[in-house]
């Protein structure tokens, strides 16, 4: 299934783009705030192919995806006006995370602001921790001027993390977001940082005010954009039209500064610290229990969502101390869980849930344990539970051992850098841990085994109520129909039959992997080409009807009456221009014919703005298929021969015999 087609089914399953308040996503959930989680079809995405799970935690409703979550993401916001941020539901999130309770409420503000941060923390940390690396073995000093850059893109993240969590909170609350990434930038400020430790003290029109460093702090930016997001709300109601825009942030500015200086930012550093010394003082009365209780328990954390609680101590710990003794024990869990995938891999006689532990271990061994956990060993329950008894001896010789992260990023082998700190000291352990937790766990998995999804029976024919798991050629979800022994094999679905699609453009032939968009030129969406236009004219490649037409009428998509998705997508992050120089002539529905016009577009106007108007024409069933063939090079006119659809072949059992069948 192409990622627009998920995203679409997507937004139907969550109840629509109207219920939708606000969407992030982290390494591999998309991670919604819904107006009325009852709008929401819980049994039908989980349904969806492409979709791993569906969770709702920590005051969210949350569509595990797995690795691709970017590309979804991305394509959420492509057939939807969900990530745009003037939306009118994205200003009304901080009432929505209000009107949660308690413990639901913090965690589901706290993953929202961190969510988003992830995956260049991640980069950044994995990069620190290579460099401590080098300092260590001598093989690049920190006094080399290339060590110095290098620490530099890594370290740029941590020290200025107050400015990137201004921008996620201001959107978190609605709040202005570049007004917040000022109120940050006071914050750290030379002039401002100064006066940490000025002889007399600091005051503030007489008011005391306790300096202190705020580079990679947590929370004293978070509590002073909550608030002046508040505030803005409120002047922007009694100020008068023609003047707020810059009254506000004005106010704003003159507010929270000082405000956050004399108060929000003492209280934010006391707390953090005050918690983070809590958990320190546990891991120093007992490491081995506290590093068990952590490895045991950091995937259930995982599972219900509440793992967010800890990020923030672990970021303040590094802040305030260069390092943190608490992470470590959670890379514990991670690789056992890893292992317990490993193990099912091994045991398992299903093809389908062998291939899927197989990828699930692949992807867990780089930090992503959301397919091993609900793919794999959660719904098999005894690989599970023999994860977390890994997790629990690995994290006790890890507590034991006092490992150290001295940087953030998801626990996985790319990030073990960040564990190795000055002498190395701490990081066998590590090793040793994570080793331990992924063998023990395997092991355990594969001796307690599980009900394997496929029961053998004489070794010639499958047992008389094997059910059928695995997907039909269109990508659908079989029904799991018992049949009996010895009836004969399904046949293979097959998506379409060969068709030629003429050109929609006038213009010249371009590879898909020149495309300057990875989604189009990874083939991501499917097999296709592209095309320079020279005119700025789409027409309809075949009789059809249209299925798609985006608001921002950049894009549509039209599919043949024998079943072929054509994609025309307008250049490259055209979205942008929010329908500015484009002119639709169809709506979704509406039945065309070959050459018919469907859109328009000015192509020097779209250029001057700064976007390509390279344009990709995309089979987006391409799976479908036995293959997609481009039939032209160089220039070409609307109406010429352009894709060719190579359909599958059936044998008599169901099967392909490898031949291709073209129009």
């Amino acid at each position: 299934m192409s990622n627009e087609k998920l995203a679409r089914e997507i937004v139907q399953g969550v109840g629509g783009e109207n219920n939708v308040v606000s969407l992030v996503h982290c390494a591999t959930r998309l991670r919604f705030t819904l107006k009325d989680t009852a709008k929401a079809d819980k049994a039908l995405l989980e349904k969806t192919d492409g979709i791993i799970t569906v969770k709702e935690s920590g005051g969210q409703f949350q569509v595990v995806i797995g690795n691709k979550v970017p590309e979804v993401y991305a394509a959420i916001g492509e057939v939807s006006g969900i990530l745009n941020e003037s939306k009118d539901g994205a200003n009304s999130n901080d009432k929505t995370s209000a009107g949660k309770k308690g413990f639901g409420a913090v965690i589901d503000v706290i993953s929202s602001i961190f969510a988003p941060l992830l995956g260049v923390m991640a980069g950044a940390g994995i990069l620190k921790g290579l460099l401590l690396i080098a300092d260590n073995f001598g093989w690049l000093p920190k006094t080399d001027p290339t060590y110095i850059i290098l620490f530099g893109a890594a370290d740029s993240l941590f020290y200025f993390l107050p400015i990137l969590l201004a921008v996620t909170t201001a959107r978190k609350f609605g709040g202005n977001i570049f007004t917040a990434m000022t109120v940050a930038g006071a914050l750290l400020l030379p002039s401002v940082t100064a006066l940490n430790g000025a002889e007399g003290g600091v005051n503030f029109f007489g008011i005391p005010v306790v300096m202190m460093s705020y580079s990679s702090t947590v929370i004293p930016i978070i509590l002073a954009v909550i608030v002046m997001s508040k505030l803005e709300k409120f002047f922007n109601r009694v100020i008068h039209e023609s003047v707020k825009n810059f009254l506000t942030p004005m106010i704003s500015l003159a507010v929270m500064v000082p405000l956050t200086l004399i108060a929000f930012g003492p209280f934010g550093v006391y707390v953090g610290n005050g918690i983070a010394d809590a958990l320190l003082a546990a891991f120093s009365f007992s490491p081995l229990i506290a590093g068990a209780i952590l490895g045991a328990g950091w995937q259930l954390l995982v599972i219900f969502g509440v793992h967010w609680g800890l990020v923030p101590v672990f970021i303040n710990n590094i802040a305030v101390y260069g390092r943190d003794g608490i992470k470590p024990a959670a890379a514990a869990s991670v690789f056992a869980q890893t292992g317990a995938a490993f193990g099912v891999m091994l045991k398992t006689k299903n093809k389908k849930l062998k291939t899927l532990s197989a990828s699930a271990t692949l992807s867990a061994l780089f930090g992503i344990t959301e397919p091993a956990v609900y793919g794999v060993t959660l719904p098999l329950k005894r690989p599970f539970i023999a994860g977390i008894i890994g997790g629990a001896v690995g994290g006790a010789i890890i507590g034991q051992g006092g490992t150290q992260a001295f940087a953030s990023g998801a626990p996985g082998l790319l990030t073990l850098p960040i564990f190795y700190g000055p002498g190395g000291q701490g990081f066998p352990a590590l090793i040793i841990g994570v080793v331990a937790s992924f063998s023990i766990s395997a092991i355990l998995a594969y001796v307690l085994g599980f009900k394997d999804p496929v029961e053998e029976g004489d070794g010639s024919k499958a047992a008389a109520d094997k059910s059928v798991s695995s997907s039909d050629a269109t990508g659908s979800k079989s029904t799991g129909t018992p049949v009996p022994a010895g009836a004969p094999a399904l046949q293979k679905t097959v998506g379409g039959a060969a068709e030629t699609a003429l050109s929609p453009l006038s213009g010249t032939v371009v590879p898909l992997a020149d495309v300057p968009d990875p989604a189009f030129a990874a083939e991501a969406m499917g097999k296709g080409v592209a095309i320079e236009p020279s005119e700025g004219r789409v027409v309809a490649p075949f009789d059809g009807t249209v299925t798609v037409a985006f608001k921002k009428k950049h894009a549509l998509a039209v599919v043949s009456d024998s079943g072929a998705e054509i994609l025309v997508h307008v250049g490259v992050d055209t979205v942008k221009l929010d329908g500015q120089h484009f002119t639709s002539h169809i709506k979704e529905g509406d039945r065309v014919k070959a050459g018919q016009l469907l859109l328009e577009f000015d192509i020097e106007q779209i250029r001057a703005a700064g976007y390509p108007t390279v344009t990709p024409v995309i089979v987006t069933n391409t799976f479908d298929y036995e293959d997609v063939l481009p039939l032209q090079q160089g220039k070409v006119q609307a109406g010429d021969e352009l894709l060719e659809t190579v359909a599958v072949r059936q044998t008599d059992g169901g099967g392909t015999d490898g031949s291709k069948q073209s129009a």
